[in-house]
């Protein structure tokens, strides 16, 4: 008899079952090849049950195998870095541009309030949202420059998530093709969700894309799923901050679903674009998140500060609670 029918037999309570539950076997697997797969089915019990002592039906033994089953390698996917470096993004290579030093010093407080480094740790503060008013102000842009230089940190790693996903824009902007992420784990939950995430080329970046568009796609932003889903990505990656990319906030009603899952916000003005009362009724929409900061973007320069005539600002202040 194998571990895992013996596993099978001990988790439903049953020693001596006149018909032994069906699990999956593999040719030559001993004790030893299977002891992986226990341990993750014993993760998925406990992550299935408030009791997770009480014996498991054997009905659902098969449910919990397949998904403790041993899991293909995460995908990785290539970036083309000079491009992203002819397009001005902040790359952390030695190669520091304006834009790079900047992010700096926009990350520095974000990282501080989510690990709680100086200041009180922010609940959820390991998530933030980009946003802005309107489309077009540079959300998606800064959302990458955040995740690029967090991810020169040497201690904390980031996943970038494009949560835009009416108009998923993270794949055109770094040059990779579209395929299955966020949507796709929404509507069906029996998937690995490390599956969906992809390795990248440059180190402590990973991303996990909108994937299928769909009609609800509110609806399921909204679900339980959703909580699921960051619940089990903030405990799987616990030094990893997660960034995302997401739809504007006076246009859409998906933004303001993620909103209420995050514990830092970062909204972006576009400098002599944005009206005075778009940023208002944004930040209005967002008032219940306890970090709430600003990005000033395409803001011009003086000559003399030596940068050009290109730059950002920035600010972080407290929102309402």
């Amino acid at each position: 008899m194998s571990l895992i029918e013996r596993a099978v037999q001990k988790l439903t309570g049953n020693d001596t079952p006149e018909h032994p539950a069906s699990v999956p076997s593999h040719p030559g697997a001993g004790d030893a090849g299977d002891r992986s797969t226990v341990e993750r089915l014993v993760d998925r019990i406990q992550e299935s049950t408030s009791t997770p002592d009480a014996p498991i039906g054997s009905h659902r033994i098969p449910e919990l195998l397949r998904s403790a089953a041993p899991q293909p390698a995460a995908r990785t996917v290539g970036i083309d870095l000079n491009m992203l470096r002819r397009r001005g993004f902040a790359l952390q290579d030695g190669e520091q541009n304006r834009i790079s030093q900047e992010f700096r010093l926009i990350k520095r407080p974000l990282l501080a309030n989510a690990f709680g480094k100086g200041v009180p740790q922010v609940r959820n503060g390991r998530r933030i949202m980009v946003t802005s008013a309107f489309p077009g102000e540079g959300k998606s842009f800064n959302a990458i420059n955040l995740a690029l230089s967090i991810a020169a940190e040497r201690d904390h790693k980031v996943l970038l998530v494009d949560a835009d996903v009416a108009k998923p824009s993270i794949p055109r902007e770094l040059g990779i093709e579209p395929c299955p992420g966020l949507m796709d784990w929404l509507v069906d939950e029996s998937q690995d969700v490390s599956r969906l995430v992809m390795q990248t080329n440059i180190d402590k970046l990973s991303i996990l894309l909108a994937g299928t568009r769909h009609d609800h796609a509110t609806e399921l932003l909204a679900s339980t799923a959703m909580t699921r889903l960051l619940d089990q990505i903030s405990a799987r990656y616990p030094d990893r901050i997660i960034v995302f990319d997401s739809p504007p906030l006076l246009l859409t009603t998906e933004a303001r679903v993620l909103a209420s899952y995050m514990g830092q916000i970062v909204l972006v003005v576009e400098s002599g674009g944005t009206p005075r009362q778009a940023v208002m009724d944004a930040l209005g929409t967002i008032e219940g998140c306890e970090i709430v900061g600003l990005i000033l973007n395409k803001a011009v320069t003086s000559q003399k500060s030596g940068y050009g005539g290109y730059g950002y600002g920035y600010g972080y202040g407290h929102g309402s609670t």
